[in-house]
């Protein structure tokens, strides 16, 4: 898993960079170590600050090459996966859940260790992002100016499906459903 994540991580970014050439492809011992020897806290902390940054590329530079690079494919959510792997593997009695019932999950986070929880939420952060990278992709398709994927945008990184009913509404407005 760990040299997923660093292929994920050297794949995302060209090397060398386009506006500085001397910046070259990090140390693959560099980032397992990173990876093997760091704080699931801190982890965590990364993927849930970081995911900010990608948001905010999405929200205010939405024609940037990077931004168009990041809503064509899933690179953040692939990234944020490998996360979520890593909190699910090292979870304890996260595959003893009853998926079946309120109660079942009820009981599942009521029990939650932290590893478990984070992997709960970097999962919500993955899913989240990737709708998001798909209304502006499909927005900008529809010729929808920017100004109106603002709410929709916002909605989805606070409140997830409640974006994608706003987005909708954006589509029924303009008449580009």
């Amino acid at each position: 898993m760990l040299n997923g994540i660093y292929s994920l991580a050297v794949n995302v970014f060209e090397y060398p960079h386009k506006e500085n050439p001397k910046i070259g492809k990090p140390s693959k011992k560099m980032v397992l170590f990173l990876v093997k020897y760091m704080p699931y806290e801190t982890i965590f902390n990364i993927f849930n600050s970081g995911i900010i940054v990608f948001w905010v590329l999405l929200l205010v530079f939405p024609q940037r090459g990077f931004t168009q690079k990041i809503i064509v494919y899933p690179w953040i959510p692939l990234v944020i996966a490998m996360g979520y792997l890593y909190f699910l593997s090292t979870a304890t009695g996260t595959f003893s859940a009853d998926f079946t019932s309120l109660g079942g999950l009820t009981e599942m986070f009521q029990n939650a260790n932290p590893r478990g929880v984070a992997a709960g939420w970097l999962h919500y952060l993955a899913f989240d992002f990737w709708v998001g990278c798909w209304m502006l992709k499909n927005s900008q398709e529809k010729g929808i100016k920017h100004l109106w994927m603002i709410l929709p945008m916002l909605s989805t990184f606070m409140l997830g499906p409640v974006g994608i009913l706003l987005y909708t509404l954006v589509l029924l407005i303009q008449k580009k459903l």
